[in-house]
């Protein structure tokens, strides 16, 4: 029975190592104290959780102290995804947009101001309307998570506070609508 058990084990482990699965890892920040402006507290707090474990960067609550300040703005919006044939709402799309961009110490542009969008699809009811609004909450909080994500990403990018010629990191905006959400 434990042969069995341990051959499991190591299939899955060799799927796991084939399908390109990987943790996150060990980020190297260019910068070792950030100052974060602006932004919601949950995704502040998981920005800043995010940072401090996984690298050696310190969040810090004074922009004199910081090496860099990330200023962020969110947006919040929802539309209208369909209808019925009496021309009631049928479904949502949420949408949330973090526009975020990364300054040194010295006033030089790391990061410009770039966007990260995301949507979700929600269908809806009068009927259960309070708890369609409870819906849209955690569907939010799942794309602010989302955008957290990839905004660590993304300043993992940055290699150095004083970028030469060639070497900026350039913005990243939507350049067409998003694509409806799959259903």
């Amino acid at each position: 029975m434990t042969r069995r058990s341990f051959l499991t084990l190591a299939c899955s482990v060799l799927m796991l190592s084939a399908c390109g699965f990987q943790l996150r890892g060990q980020q190297d920040y260019a910068f070792k104290r950030l100052y974060v402006a602006g932004g919601s507290a949950p995704a502040n707090a998981r920005l800043t959780r995010i940072v401090q474990g996984g690298s050696d960067t310190v969040v810090v609550n004074s922009i004199a102290n910081a090496d860099a300040t990330l200023q962020l703005s969110e947006g919040r919006g929802l539309s209208t995804l369909t209808l019925n044939s009496l021309g009631v709402v049928e479904e949502y799309q949420i949408n949330l947009t973090l526009t975020y961009s990364l300054v040194g110490k010295d006033g030089t542009v790391l990061i410009p101001s770039s966007v990260i969008a995301l949507n979700r699809a929600m269908t809806y009811s009068d009927q259960f309307s309070q708890a369609k609004i409870a819906e849209a909450d955690i569907l939010y909080a799942d794309m602010e998570s989302d955008a957290v994500d990839q905004l660590t990403r993304r300043l993992s990018i940055v290699k150095s506070l004083h970028p030469g010629p060639g070497q900026q990191v350039p913005a990243v905006a939507p350049m067409a609508p998003l694509p409806p959400p799959p259903l």
